[in-house]
């Protein structure tokens, strides 16, 4: 038989972190512009070994013989990044044979979404370093494709779930929510239309608290609804496509 067809193949996980920062730093809940709009970014690491040494890469590893994948996930994440997200999904396994140069590697991909107070604890430095996600260098093996594959399902997602609820508190205002939807989505939304659009949707609901501490009126706090089913086709679906 040929040797080729007996060749191991290496089996490792990476994992794709999307946080929301600002270009400058308000102080304020809330989404008042102050410091700029929002934007999704994700930590990556720089690799000290060939191949492709010298390139970034997300942060990622072997699978220890007794592990599981979200486990490998977690403790590469902590090792690599000091992260350690509450939403870890996983993704996508990438196999294609030409991955690697040196030897066939399947990657099993996780996700995760992390609050901007958790992002700010990342450890970084020479070899860690947060990049705005549609901007990168060129990154190591196929790494750009995957993050461009993670940002289309994270956009998909935010059309039928709630999965923007990752990047919020339990409750939030309806600049907060507008901001996740515009980072993740990379273009404004009118804020009119937002508000009528998501309130009528039933997706969320108005709590009787407002929020403190601002130097403007107190605007309402909201939660999700959980009693509402969210389709691919459902109201939030159509805040996106207009």
């Amino acid at each position: 038989m040929d040797d080729s067809r007996q060749a191991a193949v290496s089996l490792a996980v990476s994992t794709v972190i999307f946080a929301l920062a600002q270009s400058g730093d308000s102080g304020d809940r809330g989404g008042s512009g102050d410091g700029g709009p929002s934007a999704l970014r994700l930590p990556l690491v720089r690799r000290i070994r060939e191949p492709h040494e010298g390139l970034w890469a997300l942060p990622g590893g072997p699978i220890a013989q007794a592990e599981s994948l979200a486990g490998a996930a977690g403790r590469n994440l902590q090792e690599t990044t000091g992260l350690n997200p509450t939403y870890l999904e996983q993704l996508y396994a990438f196999g294609d044979v030409d991955r690697s140069p040196v030897e066939r590697v399947v990657s099993i991909v996780y996700w995760a979404l992390v609050r901007t107070e958790e992002a700010e604890l990342a450890t970084e430095g020479e070899n860690v370093r947060w990049f705005a996600a549609d901007d990168l260098p060129q990154l190591a093996f196929d790494h750009n494709a995957i993050v461009e594959y993670a940002l289309w399902r994270l956009r998909t997602k935010l059309e039928y779930s709630r999965i923007a609820h990752a990047f919020l508190g339990d409750t939030f205002t309806l600049a907060e929510l507008r901001e996740v939807h515009e980072a993740v989505l990379g273009r404004p939304l009118d804020p009119a239309n937002f508000r009528r659009q998501v309130e009528s949707s039933k997706a969320i609901i108005a709590t009787d608290e407002r929020l403190t501490g601002g130097r403007h009126r107190p605007p309402r706090l909201y939660r999700y609804n959980t009693s509402v089913e969210l389709t691919d086709n459902g109201p939030l679906a159509r805040i996106e496509r207009n």
